[in-house]
């Protein structure tokens, strides 16, 4: 439910601005409210899971969630629809790293816990072209509304599994505190790194408010890594992120949430204003993906990463990325479908590789008492890679494509501009190859290999995992 509405959204803008007659500057607001939201409260969001207990966030994030999404389904005005992508990002940011802790805390078990993480790593992976396929189908033959009040039909399910299946846990003793200055420092510093990138998306580079926000996100974010260093009790002690592994983990799922807007942005432009594609046909050509991903994350957690690790399987996964983006270049004007299908499956082979494995390897061994901020970091990694890159590639794209046009200004050629917008596109995906590359190396240099690792000890015998950040 949270990684649809990241992407479900976008599909219904257009019908949603014809509705309520908003211009095409506040568009954006729809997507970065939710964003900002979310990326700068999960630090917080999952700590308070582990204050307050993790039923019981779910629980109110689940039901805040489903209420926001019906506040913004029957919105009569932009305002309004602003106010509840905002308050979706609010109650996302509680149940995104309250669902993951609470997978972490309940599965324990190598073998169960292998089975739900390869379920859980399909969903991250696959919930974006999921959302385009779902979105596309709603807008289309309902009403752009109901890409909203889904989620109460979903919330409900979800409520009524929390109730019966999810255990309340034992309650901390001593309670800890929050770590109010930890708190502010961070939520400043991530909501200034989103906003700042996507005021740089939106305005361009040499936006004074865009540098600003960035740099001020710089400067609280060193200081609440300074303050966790001396803080009694930290909203997220250092050694939960600087284990080798875990650190790994987390940098690999920066990474694959940076590629992963590389593939949906670019690739959704390309099928809807290249080739032609409806918003359904576009999100139908998004099934080879999915279903690779969610085969290969399911054999990938019970199977291979058991076996070989996540320093075999992280770096695989990139590597197949990096050739599948690469490969995506070969694309042009007149390309047909059938070139694209086996292309997305390679995304899919390389997500379903990626992300169960980092997920799980960044999650193992974290104290019971901070598995909720523990999560959360996870969210973070993702959702400020996929800002960071949005902004980024949009801007790469976009020079590319202004540059091309001058270039071939004189030529008179009536596909200039389709021509012009896949050289961006090409350019765009280059550099996502480059990213992928990069992590490729991270990963296979990062992750310690599987019989020194703390998954291999955890499988091969040992009782529980060592605590770190206990």
């Amino acid at each position: 439910m949270v990684v649809l509405d990241a992407t479900v959204v976008n599909i219904a803008l257009p019908a949603a601005q014809a509705e309520l007659g908003f211009s095409d500057g506040d568009r954006q607001w729809v997507i970065t409210a939710y964003s900002l939201a979310f990326g700068s409260l999960l630090l917080l969001g999952g700590r308070l899971g582990d204050l307050v207990g993790r039923k019981r966030m779910f629980l109110i994030g689940l039901v805040g969630f489903a209420a926001a999404s019906l506040f913004g389904g029957l919105a009569p005005t932009f305002e309004l629809l602003i106010v509840a992508r905002a308050l979706q990002g609010v109650f996302g940011a509680v149940l995104a790293p309250t669902a993951l802790a609470v997978l972490t805390t309940t599965f324990t078990i190598p073998k169960e816990r292998g089975r739900a993480f390869g379920v859980f790593g399909a969903i991250a992976g696959a919930g974006g072209a999921l959302g385009l396929l779902l979105g596309g189908f709603l807008t289309e033959y309902f009403d752009w509304r109901w890409n909203l009040t889904i989620n109460v039909f979903i919330a409900a399910i979800a409520v009524v599994g929390a109730l019966v299946f999810v255990s309340a846990g034992e309650p901390v003793r001593p309670r800890p505190r929050l770590d109010l200055p930890g708190v502010l420092l961070v939520t400043a510093g991530l909501f200034s790194l989103v906003f700042g990138f996507s005021r740089a998306e939106s305005d361009g580079w040499d936006a004074p408010d865009a540098w600003g926000m960035l740099v001020a996100a710089g400067v609280l974010l060193v200081a609440f890594v300074v303050w966790q260093g001396f803080a009694s009790h930290p909203l997220l002690p250092l050694a939960v992120v600087l284990d080798r592994d875990r650190g790994t983990g987390y940098a690999s799922v920066f990474i694959a949430g940076a590629g992963m807007f590389g593939i949906f942005l670019f690739v959704t432009y390309y099928l809807q204003t290249v080739l032609g594609f409806s918003p359904v046909q576009t999100g139908v050509g998004y099934l080879p993906m999915i279903l690779m991903l969610i085969l290969t994350a399911q054999l990938s957690t019970n199977l291979l990463l058991p076996r070989f690790g996540a320093k075999v399987m992280v770096p695989f996964g990139m590597l197949v990325g990096a050739v599948s983006m690469a490969s995506l270049t070969t694309l042009g004007v007149d390309s047909e479908y059938g070139q694209i299908w086996p292309i997305l499956a390679g995304l899919g082979l390389a997500m379903g590789s990626i992300m169960p494995a980092s997920i799980q390897t960044a999650t193992l061994g974290v104290h019971p008492k901070y598995a909720g901020v523990g999560s959360a970091f996870v969210n973070t990694s993702q959702q400020v890679g996929g800002s960071i890159s949005t902004a980024l590639l949009n801007t790469i794209a976009a020079n590319a494509t202004t540059a091309f046009l001058t270039d071939h200004a004189g030529d008179g050629d009536a596909a200039l501009t389709a021509e012009a917008a896949v050289h961006g596109f090409h350019v765009a995906w280059w550099w996502t190859a480059g990213l992928f590359a990069l992590g490729t190396v991270i990963a296979a240099i990062g992750f310690r290999r599987r019989r020194d690792s703390l998954y291999g000890r955890v499988r091969d015998g040992d009782a529980a995992p060592p605590h770190v950040g206990g």
